[in-house]
């Protein structure tokens, strides 16, 4: 009876480890600017729209961003007037990385 409350003792523990693992992981890739590429919400704004149109939408921290619509394989998309700063505190581009 012993060894069956230990194994349950483990599970229970190891689940628990799992999801304390798996939600730090979600802070620090938030933290790090966790989400890769442009929200749907640039898509959205360029949508019927051609290349070097403006176009602007609201982000989800209620700022408005406006910029310039390119294309970007076979969709629209917003390119921001003022992308925002990555980690390293440089503008992110969509070029090699150079300024």
């Amino acid at each position: 009876m012993k060894f069956i409350k230990k194994i349950v003792l483990a599970i229970v523990l190891l689940g628990i480890y799992v999801a304390v693992a798996s939600g730090a992981d979600s802070e620090t890739q938030q933290s790090r600017g966790g989400h890769q590429g442009p929200p749907p919400e640039a898509y959205t704004a360029c949508e019927c729209k051609s290349a070097g149109d403006t176009a602007e939408f609201e982000s989800p921290h209620g700022d408005i961003v406006t910029g310039t619509c390119e294309e970007e394989g076979d969709r629209m998309v917003l390119r921001p007037d003022n992308p925002p700063r990555g980690a390293s505190g440089r503008r992110r581009t969509t070029d090699s990385g150079n300024e």
